[in-house]
């Protein structure tokens, strides 16, 4: 794999400009994804879901993610970014179109698994582009500023759906079509962009034959990589819960059934991330996972609170915690995925690998989540998923020697 094909013809504006249209369509790649998620109460009105439906509905997105990022995930470092890129807003648009004309169940698992095969090609590819595009605007630069639209692309998409979708549903006429139709209209625009986007890296004379995912990390850095990975997982896990059963927990626990209201916990969760990020500036990753850990446990207790003694405010001030506390535990994961990246020539491999802990993390844990609120109270079920969150936690912040391996290049 080459980088910067051209580079003396490429000027620094066109790669700065590409850097925008990159961020562009990975927030909203990211943003159309959890559009469902103040939606599932109207869907569960209507046909009468479940909770447990609804999550099966959530972990077909986490499915179709987590076989992208398994499959196709890393093949932009032999077919080049824009060229993986494109065709994955391209399978977003088919994923809008699909839930636009199909609103049955079998119509909305196709779209979520669709939109999860979209976001597992574009998460990994847009972080490698993002970066890659940086380095050609800012030749010698520190790579901090595109981690921060890397990270403010994704966990700000992830927010601002729900909430987009939310107040469409509460003021505006057609719900089930008015947010797939003007984010698909969205993805539209972010495919011209980025096809007008320089790319960066040059296909090998030889294509290299084809295999799935695989963790390219050296064995002297395993344990640097698995603390990354453990961060991810930890983090996506508490992310999962704003964008699943969170509104069901208010209106089913705390008898709040307001569509706007259903996407506030994941615009707050995902915003205090982002604040969180932004004011860590340049912590170490021991910082980070440390005040990450803290901060993740006084929310999930303020969580689970809220629902053993039901309370709207305390449930959206433990959201709001946990998300800081998860954005900073991601911030942590990702510095060190990105460390690891940049010391190899398939970065996006190492990113792909880091992103599919992290997917891992938005399925499984929540998925079980459902199915234990098919057997005992919410209350109980989200006590037992912070307790598992928590270990993660922990184990996210070892080796210490691997976060003082990467520490100078968090600054």
């Amino acid at each position: 794999m080459t980088l910067f094909p051209h580079t003396s013809q490429a000027a620094p504006r066109r790669h700065g400009l590409g850097l925008w249209a990159v961020a562009f369509a990975f927030l909203t790649v990211l943003a159309f994804s959890t559009v469902p998620t103040p939606l599932y109460a109207i869907y569960q009105a209507r046909d009468g879901f479940s909770t447990f439906v609804i999550t099966v509905i959530f972990a077909a997105y986490a499915v179709g993610v987590i076989l992208a990022l398994f499959f196709a995930g890393h093949l932009s470092d032999q077919l080049g970014r824009r060229r993986a890129l494109v065709p994955a807003l391209l399978l977003a648009v088919v994923s809008a179109v699909v839930f636009l004309v199909s609103r049955d169940l079998v119509g909305l698992l196709i779209g979520r698994v669709l939109s999860g095969l979209s976001v597992g090609i574009v998460t990994a590819t847009a972080t490698a582009y993002l970066a890659e595009l940086h380095l050609g605007e800012r030749p010698g630069a520190s790579p901090r500023r595109a981690q921060v639209l890397a990270t403010s692309a994704n966990l700000g998409g992830l927010g601002l759906g729900p909430i987009a979708a939310g107040m469409l549903a509460e003021w505006v006429g057609a719900p089930l079509t008015v947010s797939y139709a003007i984010f698909g209209g969205l993805l539209v625009v972010a495919i011209v962009l980025v096809a007008l986007a320089p790319e960066t890296v040059t296909r090998p004379a030889t294509r290299p034959p084809y295999r799935p995912q695989r963790v390219a990390v050296p064995a002297h850095a395993r344990g640097t990589f698995f603390a990354a990975a453990a961060a991810a997982f930890v983090s996506f896990a508490a992310f999962g819960l704003f964008t699943s059963l969170a509104p069901s927990f208010m209106a089913g626990t705390l008898g709040h059934h307001s569509h706007a209201l259903a996407g506030v916990p994941a615009v707050t969760g995902f915003g205090a991330a982002i604040v969180a990020q932004i004011a860590a500036g340049s912590w170490d990753v021991r910082r980070l996972a440390g005040t990450g850990t803290a901060a993740l446990s006084a929310g999930l207790a303020l969580l689970v609170t809220a629902l053993w003694a039901p309370s709207l405010a305390l449930f959206l001030i433990g959201g709001v915690i946990t998300g800081a506390g998860a954005g900073l535990l991601f911030k942590g994961g990702i510095v060190r995925a990105s460390v690891l990246a940049a010391a190899s020539e398939n970065r996006a491999e190492v990113l792909a690998g880091f992103f599919l802990a992290g997917y891992l993390g938005l399925s499984v844990p929540v998925l079980g989540l459902g199915i234990a609120t098919q057997f005992v109270e919410p209350k109980v079920a989200l006590l037992a998923f912070a307790a598992l969150l928590l270990t993660g936690a922990i184990a996210s912040s070892w080796p210490r020697h691997a976060a003082r391996a990467v520490a100078p290049q968090a600054a």
